[in-house]
């Protein structure tokens, strides 16, 4: 069937492979289920077995879920757009919800017919010896498409196709249980005929409530299991720069995952290496956490969680205003290269660099420049206080 997707593989390779991948297992899987519901509800009404027509129902039902996967296919593979901006994956999610509910549909009938015939024993049938052979053809073709169409959910990581290669298992299963009743009923127990059918509608309310609690738990944007999200903030602890981590956050959408997360990095460096460290945080996940496809990280100079709030304190340009207030009479100050605020600990670090390379020393008994910027700006409680670097001309933007 062809190797996984390498972890590298683009977004638009992954789509077209899993638009391939069902298409494919669709086709085939309606060709297998209209043979295989004609053969068996057929033999079933000659050779008068209750059991097999329950399983050709079952095998019928299973046209609608082919076309249903092959629709909801195609729509998932499409990429993101204006009214998508995560894709389209959610598709797959609700086709196994409505596969879940018309396998659910699918059990209560056949359970209900099962138990009146149970309960009316001149209504149980007596199978003839044809049963047995459809019963075994079906299990063996069966088993067949679930191994067929599992390799292509595994390949293309697709929950949906995960879905009906179980859905093509319980076909399996279920046949092996009429091939037993079938054969129980033949040799003396008019019974285990009707007893079959009713365990293989059992089996399938079992599968139904599966799939749908799976989809459920996706379209409420249930997380990562821990043991991934374990890995994954071992991954993100990796790489560096990167000191913590919190509030990492992750989603699943048709058979991905979409994961944001704050990190923490030194306070004092540039915003271009912040914004490295969290490209490199994307890169690692996307390449060792095979299942993640949209990453979003923020980078935080502290622990917003403990530290204090940051949100009270001046823009840039009103901070810059104060501090020009604050040095009306310190002329050396109103021209710098650049002034970088550090806003950390609910207060504002400055740091002023100055263009020309050095100053006259004050007089003895004088205050330095730093300290007298620091002295105007100390009654202000939203500055922590100023750092000044003279000539440092590395940096042409504005203040």
């Amino acid at each position: 069937m062809g190797s996984a997707i390498a972890p590298g593989s683009t977004s638009d390779q992954r789509l077209r492979e899993r638009r391939t991948a069902v298409a494919r297992t669709a086709f085939v899987g309606a060709v297998a289920n209209l043979v295989l519901s004609l053969v068996k509800i057929g033999v079933g009404l000659v050779g008068h077995s209750q059991a097999l027509i329950a399983d050709g129902i079952h095998s019928l039902s299973d046209l609608a879920t082919d076309l249903l996967v092959w629709i909801a296919g195609l729509q998932a593979s499409r990429g993101p757009d204006d009214e998508h901006p995560y894709g389209h994956g959610r598709y797959e999610t609700m086709a196994t919800l409505a596969l879940a509910l018309l396998l659910a549909a699918v059990a209560i009938g056949i359970g209900w017919d099962a138990a009146k015939r149970l309960f009316s024993p001149e209504h149980l049938l007596t199978p003839g010896w044809i049963t047995l052979f459809a019963a075994l053809g079906s299990i063996l073709v069966k088993e067949w498409l679930y191994w067929y169409t599992l390799a292509y959910a595994r390949r293309v990581r697709s929950d949906m196709l995960r879905a009906n290669a179980w859905h093509h298992r319980t076909d399996a299963i279920s046949s092996i249980v009429v091939l037993i009743g079938i054969a129980g009923t033949l040799a003396g127990l008019p019974y285990l005929d009707a007893v079959a059918a009713f365990v293989v509608a059992v089996m399938i309310a079992h599968i139904a409530w599966e799939l749908g609690s799976d989809a459920a738990r996706e379209l409420v944007d249930t997380g990562l299991e821990p043991e991934r999200l374990a890995a994954v903030r071992e991954t993100i602890l990796k790489v560096g720069g990167v000191r913590d981590l919190h509030m990492l956050r992750t989603r699943s959408i048709g058979g991905t995952v979409s994961t944001d997360v704050h990190v923490l990095v030194d306070p004092y460096i540039s915003v271009s290496e912040g914004h490295l460290i969290s490209v490199k945080v994307e890169q690692q996940l996307k390449r060792h956490i095979d299942e993640i496809e949209d990453v979003t990280v923020h980078i935080d100079p502290e622990d917003d969680d403990v530290a204090p709030p940051t949100m009270g304190l001046p823009s840039r340009r009103e901070a810059l205003a104060r501090l020009a207030a604050h040095w009306a009479n310190l002329p050396e100050l109103a021209r710098p290269e650049r002034v970088q605020l550090h806003y950390l600990d609910g207060r504002i670090e400055v740091e002023v660099f100055l263009r020309e390379p050095g100053a006259r020393e004050p007089e003895a008994g004088s205050a330095s420049l730093a300290e007298r910027a620091g002295a105007a700006v100390a009654g202000d409680p939203i500055f922590a206080g100023v750092t000044l670097y003279r000539g440092v001309t590395h940096h042409d933007g504005a203040p």
